[in-house]
């Protein structure tokens, strides 16, 4: 066991600008997909809140959307725009849908009728409502399914190698195509562990920016 560790952290000292490459380019990923996915799904949201009978229908397509195994809706977008980065964040942004969607929507059902009729009373308009009182108190709940898809696309970015993308995903296919050929295994370890370590840090993140962008009282 500690002859492995010590192979495995030999092999990540001599290569750590290329871990590093690797994990800043799964992070940049992950959070180029989290950005579009969560702009597309609060728009969505609002409308599926505003609009009753589009709630359904759109939670149905984005549960659909998630049950996808990943390489085939990495392939999917390969004919239409190429090998590369640019299908593995297509799909991301996918996947990330229902976690984002679904928790839009509990927010903004969750903000007290009260509040929004109070909102009205000072003569606010439905646009600045929905800008100054109901998003800000729907946002710790959106920000949890953003958190819950940063986590989970952060395991599934490691896929983007087998459509021609980076990222961490490069050494775990390294090193399974290499097995049982040396530097395999800490290649295949690298990979995991430092996958594992950046959705730890998303986590890390997207609890300091729940704290920063949330006000006390809602905290509380």
């Amino acid at each position: 066991m500690i002859d492995g560790l010590t192979s495995w952290w030999d092999f990540v000292s001599q290569r750590w600008d290329e871990v590093f490459e690797a994990t800043l380019q799964t992070a940049q990923m992950v959070a180029l997909a989290m950005a579009i996915g969560t702009v597309i799904c609060i728009v969505l949201g609002v409308i599926a809140h505003r609009v009753a009978w589009l709630r359904e229908p759109l939670l149905a397509v984005a549960s659909v959307a998630i049950t996808i195994p990943s390489l085939a809706l990495f392939a999917i977008f390969i004919p239409v725009v190429g090998i590369g980065n640019t299908p593995a964040i297509i799909a991301l942004v996918i996947y990330s849908l229902m976690p984002i969607l679904r928790n839009t929507i509990t927010g903004l059902d969750g903000v007290d009728p009260a509040i929004v009729e109070a909102a009205k009373g000072v003569g606010l308009s439905g646009f600045q409502r929905l800008r100054i009182v109901e998003l800000p108190l729907a946002w710790p709940v959106i920000l949890t399914g953003v958190r819950i898809s940063a986590l989970l696309n952060t395991g599934i970015a490691a896929i983007a190698v087998l459509v021609g993308g980076n990222g961490l995903g490069i050494f775990i296919n390294d090193g399974l195509n290499r097995y049982p050929l040396p530097t395999s295994v800490e290649r295949t370890w690298t990979g995991i562990v430092f996958t594992v370590l950046l959705a730890l840090l998303f986590d890390l993140a997207f609890s300091g920016i729940n704290r920063l962008t949330t006000s006390k009282g809602i905290r509380s």
